[in-house]
């Protein structure tokens, strides 16, 4: 390593120009590690003082510095003096070592920070109008080959100064930045989301346009073919088929606009990304499909002429959207069974239209009248009429699919082949129309089968009973009544399927309004209310029928939705009171109520004037719902209670006197269910605790057998090479 001469550290301007910057770099190099060396060895002469005197120190004199040892103890005071001092005036020493430090290699890391020290030095030295700032390497290596305590305070102070300068710097302009990119997410935030109109596929706007889009497919599946087949109903309106094929052009054109604005379900949620909704079509097979059926194959009209509909086929590629709108109008009509069956006779039809015109176009290239089979010779006046042109494919069309027969024999042999494949469609069509319309038919029937069978059933039943024949009468007109007035329906047989939130909501929108007709449920909670609306059972009474009877036990109140009933007498003739529709009673019995003097026991006789709907809730659905409800089922019972006591049906003394003994009972009941639960938990606990206990008696036992064969000591090693092949067996 070369000397630098203290001596000689101001050289002349002209040598100065003549040396290069790495020369000038390991100048600076060469003094810092002088300044190392010379530290270096002030601090081994302080640790040579320290070692020498600082074996002898007694441990009194230890924490002082007079005495024996006493230029050690300052020695050790130095050189913690000394080292705090750099710790704190060249804190970028001791950063951690960044990701790219750590990356770059050790030697890598020396000449980096080697340049970086050189740099930092250079620049505290070089101020404008200082007395070196021509002379950066010279005045680097006096300070350095001097080393006097100034010029290092000095570039100590300059170093932080500049240091605080640049944080303060790049605090500004960390704040400018935070303050644009705020600006910019306030414009973000101020400036309104453009909202894209998406289409619902289950909404009326997405059927109407499936009706729209329907017409020109369906359009193109009739009229291409047979604009193809038949020259002259081609020719004959040439500009009408111009006009509706470029309309049909134009709708499909917009179709494609429509399905990359038709939404889709994402987790339960309808896509209004426009981005999504471009990709999640152009990724489908339709997409492809769309975009061949309007490749612009009708420009060769131009070469060929105008004569050739069939250049249009690739229309044909839209069906898909044809049976799209089937479909959903299938689930949206309220006949079912009757759009499938024109449904099906459509699909035949088509099949039927399309073979009569393949059917004359194979006639017009063999040449007609050449046979018996082809279609007669268009010279006779009689067959040259495009009417019977086409009547008398489609009647040929038909005889063959339909497997009837009686037309003409084939000649020749491509004849022989179609006749064959005819007949093969033919008999899957037949298939397909006996097994369709046969299913159909009985669908549409399966309610009324169903009742029907009920109704047998019950008929032998009465017969094998020997029944009177005036009750027998009774219970077929009650049938006749439901099946007329559509009442056979079971309610909780059809909403099954559903789940509990629509059975509510459909039990809410039937039956709420007229559970609201009860003066004690008025006040309700909205969810008791609910619980009681899908509790609530219809039922129907024929003529003549009692819903109660005086004294029987009340275990259900009533509200009447249709009919009329009137409180009779004993005798069943005269007539107190005529109840009609959203009217009710037993409503007190149910409830149960201290004091009543009736208890809950029927007080008159109601019966039935003509057919009567009512609605049926039942004592063990009140209590059941009001278990979820106490403060509801309080207020109840004090409505019942202000209710008979306008009617002075309540004993005042015995409604005070203390719970009612059958409450007390119920109680019981279930204290001892209780009782009986907390036995069993008991008893499985105490299975497991003698158990446990057992296991650990046995443990103790082979502690004890050990200790008296090897002794305390060996317990230990014992115990362990137990457990090893123990966990041995566990892996």
């Amino acid at each position: 390593m070369a000397k630098i001469n203290t001596q000689h550290s101001y050289p002349g301007t002209h040598s100065l120009s003549v040396q290069t910057a790495d020369e000038d770099i390991e100048r600076i190099e060469n003094g810092y590690i002088r300044t190392h060396s010379l530290r270096e060895d002030a601090c081994s002469e302080l640790q040579g003082v320290i070692s020498m005197e600082g074996g002898h120190v007694p441990e009194s004199q230890a924490g002082s510095f007079t005495g024996r040892g006493a230029m050690a103890r300052l020695s050790r005071f130095v050189l913690s003096v000394r080292s705090w001092a750099t710790r704190h005036s060249h804190p970028d020493d001791q950063r951690p070592d960044s990701f790219l430090e750590r990356i770059r290699g050790p030697e890598l890391v020396e000449v980096s920070t080697r340049q970086s020290n050189i740099r930092s030095f250079l620049g505290t030295r070089e101020r404008p109008g200082g007395a070196n700032s021509h002379w950066p390497l010279a005045r680097f290596n006096v300070n350095f080959s001097n080393n006097t305590n100034e010029d290092k305070k000095e570039e100590k102070k300059e170093v932080k100064e500049e240091k605080k300068e640049e944080k303060k710097e790049e605090k500004k302009e960390e704040k400018k930045d935070d303050k644009k990119d705020d600006k910019k997410d306030d414009k973000k935030k101020e400036e309104p989301k453009k909202e894209v109109f998406v289409i619902d596929p289950s909404s009326n706007l997405y059927y109407n346009w499936l009706t729209v889009i329907a017409a020109p497919v369906f359009y193109n599946w009739c009229m291409l073919v047979c604009r193809a087949c038949f020259d002259e109903l081609q020719m004959d309106h040439v500009k009408m088929w111009i006009f509706l094929d470029y309309l049909s052009d134009i709708i499909y054109i917009i179709d494609m606009f429509v399905r990359f604005r038709t939404g889709f379900l994402e987790q339960g949620l309808l896509v209004q990304d426009e981005k999504k909704l471009r990709e999640h079509y152009t990724k489908t097979t339709q997409f492809k499909l769309d975009v061949l059926s309007l490749v612009p194959t009708d420009l060769a009209y131009f070469k060929l002429g105008l004569n050739y509909p069939e250049l249009r086929f690739n229309r044909l590629l839209r069906i898909a959207r044809l049976f799209e709108f089937f479909d959903r109008t299938e689930t949206r009509t309220n006949y079912p069974n009757m759009f499938r069956i024109g449904n099906l006779v459509l699909y035949i039809l088509i099949i039927i239209h399309w073979n009569a015109c393949i059917y004359f176009a194979i006639s017009k290239v063999i040449g007609f009248g050449t046979d018996t089979w082809v279609y007669p010779n268009v010279s006779v006046p009689e067959y040259a009429r495009l009417s019977r042109k086409y009547i008398y494919s489609l009647y040929w069309s038909t005889l063959t699919l339909t497997t009837i027969g009686e037309t003409p024999p084939p000649v020749k042999d491509e004849e022989y082949l179609f006749v064959v494949i005819d007949f093969l469609v033919g008999v899957l069509i037949f298939a397909t129309i006996v097994g369709n319309v046969g299913s159909m038919i009985s669908n549409m029937n399966a309610s009324r089968a169903e009742f029907q069978a009920k109704v047998d059933s019950i008929k032998q039943y009465m017969q094998f009973r020997k029944v009177t024949k005036d009750l027998e009468a009774r219970v077929i007109k009650w049938f006749d009544y439901l099946w007329t007035n559509k009442k056979t329906v079971d309610e909780k047989e059809v909403l099954k399927n559903l789940p509990d939130k629509l059975k509510a909501e459909i039990a809410i929108n039937v039956h709420l309004d007229t559970l609201r007709k009860v003066r004690i449920f008025q006040d309700c909670e909205a969810g008791l209310l609910i619980e009681l609306v899908l509790k609530l059972k219809p039922t129907v009474f024929s003529p003549g029928d009692y819903i109660c009877k005086k004294g029987d036990i009340g275990r259900e109140m009533y509200i009447i939705k249709e009919g009329k009933l009137a409180v009779v007498a004993d005798d069943g003739i005269t007539q107190f009171v005529v109840l009609s529709d959203g009217s009710y009673f037993g409503e007190i019995s149910i409830l149960n109520i201290k004091g009543s003097k009736s208890g809950n026991r029927r007080t008159a006789n109601i019966r039935s004037i003509g057919y009567s709907d009512l609605f049926c809730l039942s004592k063990d659905d009140l209590m059941e719902a009001l278990t979820e409800y106490p403060e509801a089922k309080k207020a109840l019972e004090e409505k019942g209670r202000q209710i008979l006591m306008k009617d002075n049906l309540i004993d005042e003394e015995a409604a005070k006197a203390g719970a009612d003994p059958k409450d007390l009972e119920e109680k019981i009941g279930r204290l001892e269910v209780a009782l009986d639960t907390l036995q069993t938990r008991f008893a499985r606990l105490l299975a497991e605790y003698s158990a446990s206990q057992q296991k650990v008696k046995q443990r103790l036992a082979r502690v004890e057998t050990r200790v008296k064969k090897y002794g305390s000591g060996s317990l230990s090693v014992a115990e362990a090479e137990g457990e090893k092949p123990e966990e041995e067996k566990k892996q």
